[in-house]
Formats: C-alpha cells, structure tokens, sequence
C-alpha cells in the first residue's frame, strides 16, 4: 500500500463527500484526479482492503431496532450460514469469535418482529437452532478512525 492509498483511506473513513461526484470531491481533497480515486478505491476492494463503503446511520434516530445476534454454528456449516446471514439486507456485518458463539453478527430492522421472524428463518435454512438475539438496552455510539 503506497502513501496515496493510506491517504484515501484516512479520508474516506468518516469524511466520504456526500455529493453527486464523491471521487471528484476526494481527489481536490488529496490532489489528485477523480480516476485516480476511482482506480485506487477499486483496486483497494479488489485486494480486500476495503470491504465496503457506506453510511452509517443512528437507527433509533430512524424510528428503526436494532440487535446483536451470536450463534453456536458448527465449524463445517460456518460458510453456509454466515452466506445467509448476509443474504438478509438488514444484517450491517458478522465476525467470527473463538467462542461456542462463534458467528456475532448485527441486525437492524424497522421492528424487532422482523428480526425475530428472520432469525426463525436463518436456523430453518441453516439447522443452526442456537441463536441469541442480544437487543442493546442502552446504545454507545463511539467514533473510531484507524490511521492507516
């Protein structure tokens, strides 16, 4: 990773420019072009750098819920279930953890029926049954960036 990568990274992770020509807007940012942002950010995903870029928003804000799952899944279904987990468009990202909970993922809904209804579903697709929905009673939203 070269010093204009590190660079578009530091940038992008909590200033992206919300605008009809974000890539044009970085590169005055960094001095650079707007392809030259656009090729760096693509080859950044392609390598597996950047996994996503996207908003993230206050979902009680929202009028939305939101949940932390954890799931007992055994290690030869590990693939498959974390593949439908992150079918379910509410699911914001899952980790693996050395733990019998090994799958953590998050869930953000408009009602917790939903959630509730999609967890039902997940361990009938899966035949994962061991799955804790871990509604946060109090939310603590802590900024981090990671100076690259």
């Amino acid at each position: 990773m070269n010093k204009t990568d590190r660079n578009i990274l530091n940038e992008i992770q909590s200033d992206f420019p919300i605008s009809s020509r974000p890539y044009h807007d970085l590169g005055i940012r960094l001095n650079l072009t707007e392809d030259e942002v656009i090729e760096a950010v693509g080859r950044l995903k392609d390598e597996g750098v950047i996994r996503r870029i996207g908003g993230n928003f206050h979902s009680a804000h929202l009028n939305f819920v939101s949940t932390l799952c954890a799931a007992k899944v055994p290690e030869d279904k590990i693939d498959m279930f974390v593949d439908v987990v992150n079918a379910y468009p509410g699911v914001t990202h899952n980790y693996l953890r050395k733990n019998a909970y090994n799958i953590w993922f998050t869930f953000i809904a408009k009602e917790m029926a939903h959630i509730d209804n999609a967890l039902r579903e997940i361990a009938e697709k899966t035949g994962v049954t061991e799955i804790l929905n871990l509604p946060a009673e109090k939310m603590f939203k802590i900024k981090v960036d990671f100076e690259v």
